[in-house]
């Protein structure tokens, strides 16, 4: 289910040709989940792994995970 969660958000990703060389991307729907890179390749990959830190650090602190293509993750606490 988590591949599938981070693939769809990696699907909503949008990528610009940085000026001064290289790649930006974000992820609009998860607030603070970006990268750069020297090609759109790493640009990708740093992206994938911010996301991926993102999403287990909201995981561990509860935080309410954003839908992604009808896809999401819901964190059930356990007592």
């Amino acid at each position: 289910m988590i591949q599938e969660y981070l693939q769809k958000a990696m699907e909503t990703a949008n990528y610009e040709i940085l000026e001064s060389e290289g790649f930006y991307g974000s992820i609009p729907s998860a607030n603070g989940v970006w990268a750069t890179g020297n090609t759109l390749e790493e640009c990708r990959q740093e992206l994938l792994e911010v996301l991926e830190e993102w999403v287990l650090i909201g995981v561990a602190m509860n935080h309410p995970l954003p839908e992604f293509h009808g896809v999401s993750l819901k964190v059930e606490s356990v007592s």
